[in-house]
């Protein structure tokens, strides 16, 4: 019993000193791919292409980094990680019988995206919380919103502000209009299945709702 407990103590404790060189590493570093990258390689029945090209936060339009914010997580600068507002809403929206919802930060999806693989497990979640503390310990907010515009889904195999941009709109990340920045974060919750250009109803929908809540708050909440 004495070597198991050393033996599941040795395993955690490797684990921990791991993941914290892990996260340090990404400081300086960039991402090379992610393991959803990986696992829709391995899910796709057919040549499934990798788009994906990494550039730096001030290569990504404004109008793009304020249209994540603000269609997916609005307190980003505020929290350290949870939003704890959306996370009350959600549960009292669930007891009053509506339909469960996420409610993800931008933190929470860096963490996933580029640490972890993305089934709803306990499992998962529980090591989704624990490196959402890590980076929001180790990275700047900069940082974290850097890292999130070049790692996350944006088209089916495209990953990445700067591919999406051309994809979408044959232009570079750094050239996108406050529309273009709107329609690619409004497909964001499911980036295989809408498309940003042309946009369907829903999506066109979204857009514009994006595109007022960006006209409400201004550029202030975008680090600098």
């Amino acid at each position: 019993m004495r070597k198991l407990i050393r033996f599941i103590f040795r395993i955690v404790w490797s684990f921990f000193i791991l993941s914290i060189l892990w996260v340090l590493i990404y400081i300086w570093f960039d991402v090379p791919a992610t393991p959803l990258m990986g696992i829709r390689k391995l899910q796709s029945e057919k040549k499934y292409t990798i788009e994906h090209q990494w550039v730096p936060l001030s290569a990504i339009s404004k109008n793009l980094q304020l249209a994540v914010i603000y269609s997916e997580d609005q307190r980003f600068m505020e929290h350290q990680g949870f939003d704890k507002k959306a996370i009350e809403k959600v549960i009292l929206a669930h007891k009053s019988g509506k339909r469960l919802r996420g409610a993800s930060t931008i933190s929470q999806q860096t963490a996933k995206n580029v640490f972890l693989w993305g089934d709803r497990s306990w499992i998962r979640k529980g090591l989704e919380t624990y490196f959402t503390f890590l980076i929001e310990f180790f990275w700047s907010k900069e940082r974290i919103l850097e890292v999130y515009l070049n790692s996350i889904e944006m088209g089916n195999g495209i990953y990445g502000a700067e591919k999406a941009s051309q994809f979408w709109f044959h232009k570079s990340a750094l050239d996108l209009n406050k529309e273009e920045a709107a329609a690619i974060a409004s497909i964001l919750p499911n980036p295989r299945k809408y498309m940003a250009n042309p946009p369907s109803q829903y999506i066109q929908k979204r857009k514009k709702w994006i595109l007022k809540q960006m006209q409400n708050h201004g550029q202030l909440i975008v680090p600098k």
